[in-house]
């Protein structure tokens, strides 16, 4: 009974919407509750969270050193998280082909929440909602920066190693 429970179990996973996979790359979908985890979160590493979207031209151009320098840290160090404000409803048809086209490997999550007066807030009180823009985050070391414009590969470098 528990294999047959566990097949089920497996089976209703893989086919009831389960995040759609790229090339091994789960895309994880967020909410307001699961923002919060990543904003309060007590590891001791740095949470590089960067806030963009596919049809952002300056997004799209800090991409390659985000990737690049992601590779370059320890994981369990510094953690990369690239958080798209594409609509929902285009992570199929624009998001996944975009990652795909760009070799995009970091981990990458979709805000489901399209109301950003229910989480902004949340990322920083001074965000009026441009992008791109990144949290560079370790609460158990007090720190929490925020970058509210493009950030190109030597000012990336500058501030990861800086809050490391």
């Amino acid at each position: 009974m528990q294999l047959k429970r566990r097949i089920l179990t497996a089976l209703f996973l893989i086919f009831a919407g389960s995040a759609p996979v790229l090339s091994g790359q789960e895309i994880e979908y967020l909410k307001v509750p699961e923002l919060e985890q990543i904003l309060n979160n007590r590891d001791n590493k740095l949470y590089v969270v960067n806030f963009w979207a596919t049809w952002c031209s300056p997004c799209v151009s800090e991409l390659p050193a985000f990737e690049k320098i992601s590779g370059e840290y320890n994981k369990d160090k510094v953690r990369f998280i690239l958080i798209s404000l594409d609509f929902p409803s285009q992570v199929e048809k624009q998001l996944i082909p975009f990652l795909k086209k760009n070799n995009i490997t970091m981990e990458v999550a979709v805000m489901m929440e399209t109301d950003s007066n229910l989480w902004i807030d949340k990322v920083s009180p001074s965000w009026q909602g441009n992008i791109p823009s990144t949290l560079f985050l370790n609460s158990r070391k007090k720190i929490r920066h925020f970058h509210s414009e493009a950030l190109d590969e030597q000012e990336l470098r500058k501030l990861v190693d800086l809050y490391i």
